[in-house]
């Protein structure tokens, strides 16, 4: 149980105002944001419900996609339900353990993304670049133990930032500017010393996403190298189409969020915070929505599997690329 003293600096509850200077467009602002929850929900349940069940599907390649399916339905369902909430019935109140419950989700999961993209990177590396090895190397006991990997790294790098925000004193008001519990907005309210939550996110964010994309860069360049060298251009054509639907799960995933790393940094002054937080939400929201999309279109397999079961065929052999 809290002590008086520390009731006073720790506030039972916060509340979460929307996307301010823009109340009165709450309403018309949920109906693209429901819209995407919804493609995102039945397109992310429809690849695990597909990787599941069809055979063609029991690869290291479509291992990975089920895994970021996963966190894609974990990040955008930490935030948008309760932004839903704020925009439709003016829910605003969150009490202060519910916001640090929430602010735990949304960080692992975005560390879970960067790091799942990553290890899809790696596959189409060790598919390109190594063929004939491919099974051997990505078998399922390396696949579990990477993707647990990638899980508690995540985990633990995160639950530090957590305790450093539930240690503050809070006398700044209750009020957040923003539809979920951000770190940094939830830590400009205290009156205390931010200082280690600002470095210890920085290095948070160096860790996993910095880490990450050289992991992404390195492994495309040594596939842009192996693509290169290959005599046919039909064969070149087909070794790099295989890529472009992670190239676009990566474009989807790190604009907004670049956009918002350097807006919390650099950017509060000059960039209106409606915009901030339309993109912020965007972060969570839209690579959930256009990943399975993206993936449907792009990906043979998936595609030959989703045509099969919409025209009622009862034929449940596999597809061959």
């Amino acid at each position: 149980m809290l002590t008086l003293n520390q009731t006073d600096v720790t506030p039972a509850s916060f509340i979460l105002k929307g996307i301010p200077g823009l109340e009165e467009m709450h309403i018309w602002i949920s109906f693209p944001f429901c819209s995407m929850y919804v493609v995102a929900m039945v397109g992310n349940f429809g690849l695990l419900y597909l990787i599941r069940y069809e055979e063609s599907l029991h690869r290291s390649m479509y291992y990975f996609l089920a895994m970021l399916s996963l966190t894609d339905i974990g990040m955008c369902t930490s935030t948008i339900p309760k932004a839903l909430c704020i925009f439709w019935f003016h829910l605003h109140e969150i009490r202060f353990n519910e916001c640090l419950v929430q602010m735990f989700f949304i960080h692992t999961f975005t560390g879970m993304e960067s790091g799942v993209l990553m290890l899809m990177a790696l596959d189409r590396y060790v598919a390109i670049c190594y063929p004939l090895r491919y099974t051997t190397i990505l078998t399922n006991p390396i696949i579990v133990k990477v993707g647990l990997a990638t899980f508690l790294r995540a985990v633990f790098l995160i639950i530090p930032l957590i305790f450093f925000t539930k240690r503050l004193p809070y006398c700044r008001g209750n009020i957040i500017h923003h539809t979920y519990c951000d770190q940094l907005s939830v830590a400009k309210l205290s009156c205390g010393n931010i200082k280690a939550n600002v470095v210890y996110g920085l290095m948070a964010a160096l860790l996993i996403g910095g880490f990450d994309i050289f992991c992404i860069t390195v492994s495309y360049t040594m596939i842009l190298r192996a693509v290169i060298s290959l005599s046919s251009a039909d064969a070149r054509q087909k070794a790099f189409s295989t890529c472009t639907a992670h190239i676009s799960a990566i474009v989807f995933s790190y604009s907004p969020a670049f956009f918002c790393f350097f807006f919390n940094r650099f950017g509060s002054r000059t960039i209106p915070a409606s915009c901030h937080i339309i993109v912020a939400n965007l972060y969570l929201l839209l690579p959930p929505t256009m990943n399975p999309i993206v993936y449907g279109v792009k990906t043979k397999q998936i595609r030959d599997c989703v045509l099969r079961i919409l025209s009622g065929s009862k034929d449940n052999k596999s597809f061959n690329t």
